[in-house]
């Protein structure tokens, strides 16, 4: 144990996911070593951090304005949505240069044994958009786990009877990799999702 703010500090740091009590330390210390203008810079992004971003208004992604720059790309393909499960999750699909739509961050997955049904999500948001934006396809990008196909068979059964075309991202085999390593599920996956050459 430390004495008064460096305690504090190591304990706060150490709630933050993924940080455990060694690893808050050093980051407790170092904050001791930088100079100072370095410390202060850290503490006012943080505090800039909390007070100017919020969800986008249409899709929910983190902004500082009242839509994201995604939503206000007039290059982007306003009918095809990719529906993910948090902000954190964009970057993801932006990073392969291949999406050329929007977004909707339903903001988790379905799990009904930690008491998150579709209406504690933002698919009622969803379909305001889907009639107002007269969007023609939603990509489920949920995670390839239970709740990420439950959240995604559920978007495919509200939503295709609204005449809206639902896609799931594909899910197999990594590149490079070899089949012998490939468990049971990852090579089914693959065997279902296979294309025509």
């Amino acid at each position: 144990m430390f004495e008064g703010p460096v305690q504090r500090v190591v304990d706060e740091l150490s709630r933050l996911p993924g940080v455990g009590r060694k690893t808050a330390q050093r980051l407790a210390f170092h904050l001791l070593a930088v100079d100072e203008v370095d410390a202060r810079r850290l503490a006012e992004a943080i505090v800039q951090l909390r007070e100017q971003v919020r969800p986008c208004r249409r899709c929910f992604n983190m902004t500082g304005g009242d839509e994201c720059a995604i939503c206000l790309d007039p290059r982007r393909d306003p009918h095809v949505v990719c529906v993910v499960e948090r902000p954190q999750d964009i970057p993801v699909v932006e990073r392969t240069q291949e999406f050329r739509g929007r977004y909707h961050v339903l903001g988790g997955a379905i799990s009904p044994i930690n008491g998150v049904g579709p209406d504690q999500l933002r698919f009622a948001e969803l379909k305001d958009r889907v009639a107002d934006e007269q969007i023609t396809e939603l990509i489920a990008a949920t995670n390839p786990t239970m709740e990420g196909d439950a959240t995604a068979m559920y978007l495919a059964r509200e939503f295709k009877p609204l005449g809206v075309r639902v896609t799931r991202l594909a899910s197999g085999l990594p590149v490079g990799g070899d089949l012998d390593y490939a468990d049971e599920l990852t090579l089914g996956r693959a065997l279902a999702g296979r294309m025509e050459l």
